[in-house]
């Protein structure tokens, strides 16, 4: 090595120049080995998590029959890009309407009914309003449970978790995990602001860099980026907020400001999808995009139309959601009506990875790979995806549920008032018709799988509140109409709000306002019309 260096040295400047550029070819060429190295062994993962994403909440057309299964304002176009190059997954859901549960249930393969993860926070005591009492859950990934990560890790690969964690547990570096942002929950990052809104370049940068880095290693590799958007509260850039200001706004989409977030979102995906070009490993790397759960409908936002409500319930609106995969096989621009749930991705990716060891048995998703290579069914462990959320949640339609999928068929079982309803999603993906008197019998025999699905997995059921009052006020009723914001707005006790009435930003007046008059009548209060009492 001395007697090359000194060689180099004695050369002159023109040589030192075609030597340096030789030098620089040799180092390209290094790294392109490795990358082909990478080609001949295992695939790559780029797992992009969105957070309280809906179904409707791209510019790609979930699903190729229904108009209105886009956003009418918002523009990804990166995602329509990915769309074109992938899997486009219509029914598509999350294995729970909130953040957690679906969280732990994508890392394990294992529903949050089994993995008795089924909310986050805290255990909270029942209050006298409520007719059940929630079960004592898990608000944690248990460390005896074993990930995608720690699979993966066995097999050779390098693992990366950035953004939003919400598992408790002692963090990623815990569950698989090689380099991580640590043991983070909605604040923090997730509050960041202009010019790096919700931490949203931030962490697609850490995953770039991981990549690259993983690729001149020559190993494969597992980068999951979970995002903080769009969950609340919403940040954007200035720049782009201005673009949605200028833009007409739709029928059911028409903030600015959360329009730009999911923007600067899709933005970051290009990001994502070009530094994987860049690197020369697209024939080698699955790029997977789906949502934890379905938008949130605060302030009476229809964000998940033509889903019936959102976020905490078991409504299309909370669990129907997102979900585009491309990489090596896959055809692009190809549509799929098969129901997949969030915890198949873990079977999926240990069977493109070859990894056969170490599955547990309590894995109940089913490998996606006969869909994604050549648009073939599915054949279940179980036929039915389940849905588990025994809480109470903040809004009307948050009562403790579950919700089993069969076919077209979908039954929700309300704990709160004994109720069941029966949808057919083909004819009715709105959930307006129940069909349950109408159907007794198909109505009870869900019934029944559903009550044997969960006594299989042994799940945590609500129990009858012995201290339930009906006479006792909720949280709920007392703010569940207009009232209180006419109280505290309507100054001149007209019966409408004025822009120099209003309080609050000027945004939330722009959005409440919904006929652009200039005042928010009755019908546009954040909880509609004040009730008597």
């Amino acid at each position: 090595m001395k007697k090359r260096i000194l060689k180099i040295a004695r050369l002159s400047t023109c040589s030192l120049a075609l030597v340096a550029g030789l030098l620089t070819k040799t180092l390209v060429a290094s790294d392109k080995v490795n990358s082909t190295e990478q080609v001949a062994g295992k695939p790559n993962y780029v797992f992009i998590f969105v957070d309280d994403m809906g179904w409707t909440g791209t510019s790609v057309q979930s699903d190729k029959n229904i108009k209105g299964s886009r956003s009418d304002f918002y523009k990804t176009p990166n995602l329509e890009k990915l769309a074109a190059t992938g899997v486009i997954f219509s029914h598509a859901y999350s294995p729970a309407p909130m953040c957690t549960p679906s969280r732990a249930s994508v890392l394990t393969g294992m529903s949050p009914a089994q993995l008795h993860v089924t909310t986050p926070g805290p255990v909270k005591k029942a209050s006298a309003s409520q007719k059940m009492v929630a079960p004592t859950h898990l608000n944690y990934l248990e460390e005896k449970q074993i990930t995608i990560a720690e699979l993966l890790k066995k097999a050779g690969y390098t693992t990366a978790h950035y953004g939003k964690w919400h598992l408790n547990g002692g963090g990623p570096g815990k569950h698989g995990f090689d380099a991580h942002d640590g043991e983070t929950g909605n604040k923090g990052p997730g509050v960041y602001s202009d010019p790096n809104p919700k931490d949203i370049f931030g962490i697609t940068k850490r995953a770039n860099e991981f990549m690259e880095q993983s690729v001149k290693s020559g190993k494969p590799f597992y980068v999951q980026l979970s995002h903080y958007a769009v969950h609340s509260p919403t940040k954007a850039n200035s720049k782009t907020v201005k673009i949605f200001e200028k833009t007409a706004k739709g029928t059911y989409h028409k903030a600015a400001d959360y329009a730009a977030m999911t923007m600067d979102l899709d933005t970051s995906v290009g990001m994502v999808m070009d530094k994987i070009k860049a690197l020369g490993i697209s024939n080698n790397t699955y790029l997977i995009f789906y949502s934890d759960n379905g938008a949130g409908t605060r302030n009476n936002r229809k964000e998940n139309f033509p889903l019936n409500g959102g976020k905490a319930s078991l409504w299309e609106g909370g669990i129907r959601v997102p979900m585009m995969i491309a990489g090596p096989g896959i055809k692009g621009g190809m549509y799929s009506n098969t129901p997949v749930i969030g915890f198949d991705l873990f079977p999926t990716i240990c069977e493109l990875s070859k990894i056969k060891k170490g599955l547990s048995d309590k894995v109940e998703g089913t490998s996606l790979v006969t869909v994604l290579k050549n648009g073939g069914k599915l054949k279940r462990h179980y036929e039915e995806l389940v849905f588990h959320f025994p809480h109470y949640g903040k809004g009307p339609k948050q009562k403790p549920q579950s919700a089993i999928i069969v076919g077209n068929k979908k039954l929700i079982k309300d704990y709160d008032s004994g109720e069941l309803k029966l949808f057919d999603l083909d004819k009715d993906i709105g959930e307006t018709n129940d069909l349950a008197k109408s159907n007794p019998e198909e109505t009870e025999k869900l019934h029944q799988r559903l009550l044997a699905y969960l006594q299989m997995v042994k799940a945590q059921l609500p129990t009858v509140n012995s201290e339930y009052d009906p006479d006792a006020v909720s949280s709920q009723q007392r703010n569940g109409d207009g009232s209180r914001f006419f109280s505290r707005m309507d100054k001149d006790k007209d019966g409408k709000v004025s822009k120099s009435e209003f309080t609050g930003p000027a945004r939330r007046f722009s959005r409440l306002d919904k006929n652009s008059d200039g005042f928010i009548a009755s019908d546009e209060a954040p909880n509609g019309p004040p009730q008597e009492r």
